[in-house]
């Protein structure tokens, strides 16, 4: 996945979004979940996605409020996952979220 920007309008106001770079995902990915502190990491109950965006802003924006999409924290528990194969984070989240253009 190359670093892509991506303009949209989201709640009133008008932000760029970047896709991460592939070397930013492999840093996110590389996170031990051993040594963070739980308080830290963003609680994925409180992602918001809009429907009315079109995919690629949508994933952009999941990754902006979850910070690390490889390690967040989900009712209260440190969640750290991987992908196995040759799915790419992009293909995982079109089958995770509702992308549905």
């Amino acid at each position: 996945m190359s670093a892509k920007t991506c303009n949209e309008t989201h709640g009133g106001s008008s932000e760029k979004r970047r896709m991460p770079s592939r070397e930013e995902l492999e840093k996110l990915a590389g996170v031990d979940i051993r040594k963070i502190d739980i308080s830290q990491l963003n609680d994925l109950e409180e992602v918001r996605i809009d429907r009315n965006m079109p995919k690629r802003d949508r994933m952009a924006d999941y990754i902006r409020q979850i910070g690390n999409p490889y390690c967040y924290r989900s009712h209260g528990i440190a969640v750290k996952i991987s992908f196995a194969g040759k799915r790419t984070l992009e293909d995982c989240l079109c089958s995770c979220l509702p992308l549905d253009e």
